[in-house]
């Protein structure tokens, strides 16, 4: 009974996750169950002469038990949250329907009532802490949060096992409500048809591999999926292995390693490191939260392959960018596309902003463009340092547009008068902030005025054009460089939001940032890094190879990644036990929850 209610119980200490044996354990059984199926189906049909009946049958029962299998997998990772997600599929697919058969009029209410219940629970449990704290400073009030749910938990079970005075964010939230919105809007928009079955519905909201992280599916992507035949050839079975191991590394070997090691270690007390070991810290994160993101994603595309479905690519190598619009086209892909469709055309694209249609789409575009990522940020946390992360993002997508349709005359001028203010208040004000801002300057100054010696050297000499294939690469070099660079920094608002009690979340993480950004721009002393590099030379060797094998060239992943899949069995099956030896040689102490849990 012991043993049983280990298996089948919820564990709020340990959440079902990709990285554990017991997950893989389950999985197995899980996939030896959809094969059972799919091949006694397949017989049965033959037997009776029935293979389009037999085939339909043998499609229904497989989604039904996916469905099944991940509502179990849901609930062993949140709990009685499953509920929360059985009640947003039913809604949802009423809703749909109701959206399909109504008229305009009609039409419009039925997709407000579904946005204010799919948002409305979400900021309920997302956002609570966050508008109390808001309203608390204002009025000076001390209102205190009060879990509903919990309190009609209590009145049903009458033993008060649930606490009132705490909210809990269900995992996964977030990614499954703005999928079931993507549906619904599609709907209304005519451009998918509602699910008749509400058991097909069910799958697509819960698919287990990408249920709890995404990547966020949109209906006209999957739904169609669920009525094709399972194939599962031999080149994407060897996909599907090569991308689960390859996701099993990004995790383990790279982001738990390089987590525990050091980026927890600095970020929890920033005080203790020096400058240089904090700066290093914030690189590091850049590189652990790409390998844990995209990791989950690898291996959440690998398990939906070996089931016989396809996930949308994630994640494009983002640190290869060369400014900060290209990195949200290559980062987070799927709620990129999502923020876009869903927000900043409904906003008014580049042609309204509030609602007024107007001349300059520059300006629209960026203004609609700023409030997307504000608000995207918001999306990530209910925090402040959340919200400074994504105005940080839009700032740098305007600033990137206005800059690049600027003429290099005027670029210059500014950007002198940019080092000439940042040098004042480097002298007047000596703060550690605009220490940093003025060391960050003086590398951006510098490479303005290479680029426009060039720009001149261009206009006036014929021959330029010779220089022009070794000016482009190192420009781009250059711009990778410097977008790594802003994009890094924005990330220390982004990691001292992450984690933290909803309570205190504000203070703590600005107390975070402020204490980091102060030990950055503070004064170094340079004799401690030989003696950092050398007590954390595996951390370092690892974020190197990291950063290398992440800046390879797309055609070199390709070529390595097919012939990877088209090796014998007995090969993959080899160097897979070989990559399972060298992960978990990596294996902490306590395994590291995926970051991306918590949103």
């Amino acid at each position: 009974m012991e043993f049983l209610r280990h298996i089948f119980a919820f564990n709020s200490g340990s959440p079902l996750l990709f990285t554990q044996f017991y997950f893989w354990a389950f999985f197995a059984i899980v996939y030896a169950i959809f094969a059972l199926i799919m091949e006694v189906g397949a017989q049965r049909a033959q037997v009776r002469g029935e293979e389009v009946k037999g085939k339909n049958v043998r499609l229904h029962l497989r989604n039904v038990f996916l469905m099944a299998v991940s509502w179990f997998f849901y609930y062993k990772t949140s709990g009685l949250f499953l509920l929360i997600l059985i009640f947003i599929t039913v809604s949802d697919w009423l809703i749909a329907r109701r959206i399909y058969k109504s008229n305009k009029r009609k039409a419009q209410f039925w997709l407000a009532l579904s946005i204010i219940i799919d948002l409305g629970l979400l900021c309920y449990f997302k956002y609570a802490y966050f508008f109390t704290h808001i309203f608390n400073n204002i009025f000076g009030t001390e209102v205190a949060v009060f879990d509903i749910f919990a309190y009609i938990g209590n009145g049903l079970c009458e033993n008060g096992r649930f606490m009132v005075d705490r909210i809990i964010l269900p995992v996964g939230i977030s990614f499954y409500i703005f999928q079931v919105i993507s549906y619904t809007v599609d709907v209304y928009r005519g451009h998918v048809k509602p699910v008749k079955n509400i058991l097909d519905f069910g799958f697509y909201v819960s698919f287990f591999p990408q249920l709890v992280a995404g990547p966020i599916v949109r209906a006209n992507e999957f739904i169609p999926q669920l009525y094709r035949p399972f194939q599962l050839s031999r080149r994407l079975f060897g996909l599907a292995v090569f991308w689960i191991l390859n996701g099993l590394i990004k995790k383990i070997v790279l982001s738990d390693y390089l987590a525990v090691n050091l980026i927890d270690r600095v970020f929890d007390n920033p005080l203790l490191f020096s400058g240089f070991e904090n700066l290093f810290a914030l690189f590091a994160y850049s590189l652990q939260v790409y390998a844990d993101f995209s990791g989950y994603t690898d291996i959440a595309i690998g398990l939906a392959l070996l089931l016989g479905f396809y996930l949308p690519q994630n994640f494009d190598s983002p640190y290869k960018s060369r400014n900060p619009q290209e990195f949200w086209r290559r980062w987070h892909m799927s709620l990129s596309r999502w923020l876009k469709s869903y927000l900043y055309i409904p906003l008014g694209g580049n042609r309204r902003i509030l609602g007024k249609e107007v001349k300059d789409k520059i300006a629209a575009g960026n203004f609609n463009s700023f409030i997307t990522m504000l608000l995207g940020g918001l999306w990530h946390g209910a925090s402040w340092n959340f919200v400074i992360w994504g105005a940080l993002n839009g700032i740098g997508m305007m600033v990137y547009k206005i800059w690049d349709k600027m003429n290099w005359h005027i670029k210059m001028l500014l950007m002198t008068m940019l080092m000439a203010g940042l040098w004042a208040a480097h002298s007047l004000l000596h703060a550690p902030i605009w220490n940093l801002f003025f060391v960050w300057g003086i590398a951006l100054f510098l490479g303005t005025i290479v680029r426009y010696l060039y720009f001149l050297f261009d206009c006036l000499l014929p021959i330029s054009h010779r220089l022009s294939p070794i000016a482009n690469r190192l420009s781009t070099i250059w711009a990778v460089a410097q977008t790594f660079v802003f994009i890094t920094f924005t990330r220390l608002f982004f990691r001292s939001g992450s984690n933290l009690d909803p309570e205190t979340a504000n203070q703590e993480a600005w107390e975070t940032a402020t204490n980091m950004v102060n030990q950055i721009g503070g004064a170094w002393n340079s004799s401690i890094i030989p003696d950092f590099l050398w007590e954390y030379r595996s951390v370092v060797i690892l974020f190197v190879l990291g950063m290398v094998i992440h800046w390879l060239p797309s055609r070199w992943k390709r070529w390595y990644r097919l012939h990877f899949a088209l090796l014998p069995i007995w090969v993959i099956l080899l160097l897979s036990v070989v990559a399972v030896v060298v992960v978990y040689q990596f294996v902490t102490a306590d395994m590291q929850a995926f970051i991306y849990f918590q949103f």
